[in-house]
């Protein structure tokens, strides 16, 4: 039977001949002939499946019973079957997840095909189908490394089966016919195969536009060290200092860090536990930190979403229980920043002894100043301050105190020794 043969490929790949197996008459040299079968062959599954690393490919020879599965109710069976390490739970290959008994009866039958040595070209539909994203990936890894000494043709519209870097081997296949309202002269009736992206239609290019969306937000807005910060306030004033520091031949922070903005403290524990679980990906914070924000933040390390050290806050730096950015620098500092920035929305220029000194947050006493005393024009925002001395760090680095240097470089110092 076809179904038989995925099995049976597992049991090659795995080095049994099930005909001596059910002959062996050593209770010993059996046991120990499937345990390094399903040694060498869990090796083989956890390189290519990096969806679950706990599981272990076992084999066992067993006199059938009345109620086994039609097929193996006579004579002795070998059994194979996944062993997870977690749950320490036994199930049958044939009860696992469909993607999963697909993806290892591709792996064992190619591998009987390499063994043997044939001369083949593979033409598969829709491979991966029933995978997620990431087992997409590794299917298509998969592809890459082992599948070179044979022509390889699939059909996909699945962007995670598009390899970003190699574009030049995708062709898009359409047929314009499908949505045409009137009949289509005979030239451009029919299914046709282009490598011109520009004679494609919009859906036609949905795979290609998904793999290309994904790639560019992986690299642009994430990296493989990524720096996870509230808004682009964050950004500026982290990027500018650091060069300046730099310049006076101080630590700054690495370039290899990717400053990731993730639009406010509330998006930041799902965007953390978006990116943190991702093969390769190594994820930092640098937050804003309030009483009400607390909880929230150390649950980033408590529910092991990252290392305790991995997160840190501004008030790490400031030496503050409650702190943003705009704390890294001297109140005065700032205070001037936002005069410079609102000069012709102020009323008259803001003075900072006339903030309300008990509270620890100047981005914070501003704004309830500006309750009293508000704009003549617009709205107060912290973007507008960072923006004006990111265009202006050189002017008014002079004026930055050295405890702000002081700051800004343990926190770059902490981060950089974070980096892989």
């Amino acid at each position: 039977m076809d179904s038989d043969y995925p099995l049976l490929g597992l049991i090659n790949l795995a080095r049994l001949d099930h005909r001596k197996l059910v002959e062996t008459k050593n209770t010993t040299e059996l046991k120990n002939k499937l345990e390094g079968a399903g040694n060498h062959l869990t090796s083989r599954i956890v390189k290519y499946w990096s969806q679950n690393r706990h599981i272990q490919l076992r084999f066992d020879v067993r006199d059938a019973k009345p109620a086994d599965p039609e097929g193996m109710r006579q004579g002795i069976n070998v059994w194979g079957e996944v062993y997870d390490t977690v749950h320490w739970a036994h199930t049958p290959l044939r009860s696992r997840s469909r993607g999963f008994v697909w993806f290892f009866s591709f792996l064992a039958w190619y591998e009987d095909i390499k063994r043997q040595k044939q001369n083949i070209i593979l033409l598969l539909d829709e491979p991966g189908l029933s995978l997620h994203g990431r087992a997409q990936a590794d299917l298509l890894g998969y592809f890459e490394a082992e599948l070179s000494a044979h022509q390889l043709i699939y059909t996909t519209h699945s962007p995670f089966m598009i390899d970003p870097a190699k574009f030049e081997r995708v062709r898009i296949v359409q047929d314009l016919g499908i949505d045409a309202k009137e009949p289509l002269p005979r030239d451009q009736d029919g299914t046709k195969v282009l490598s011109n992206v520009f004679d494609a239609t919009d859906d036609s290019l949905f795979p290609l536009q998904g793999a290309l969306g994904y790639e560019i937000q992986q690299t642009l807005f994430i990296g493989p060290n990524s720096l996870v910060v509230e808004g682009p306030a964050d950004m500026l004033f982290l990027r500018a200092v650091s060069a300046e520091l730099e310049r006076e031949g101080r630590e700054g922070l690495s370039e290899d860090w990717v400053i990731t903005p993730t639009g406010g403290s509330g998006k930041v524990p799902a965007f953390v536990a978006l990116l943190a679980p991702q093969k390769g990906m190594n994820v930092a914070t640098l937050l804003d930190i309030q009483s009400s924000d607390r909880a929230q933040i150390e649950d980033l390390y408590k529910k092991k979403l990252l290392k305790k050290r991995q997160v840190t806050t501004y008030g790490d730096f400031a030496g503050r229980s409650e702190a943003d950015v705009e704390d890294m620098f001297e109140r005065d500092f700032y205070v001037d920043l936002v005069n410079s920035e609102f000069a012709r929305e102020l009323k008259g220029p803001i003075v900072a002894s006339s903030l309300n000194a008990k509270e620890p947050r100047t981005l914070r006493a501003i704004e309830t100043f500006l309750v009293d005393n508000p704009l003549q024009s617009g709205a107060f925002g912290h973007y507008r301050p960072a923006r004006y001395f990111a265009e202006n760090a050189a002017a008014l680095w002079p004026k930055v105190s050295d405890a702000t240097k002081d700051r800004f470089e343990a926190a770059f110092r902490h981060l950089n020794a974070l980096l892989k």
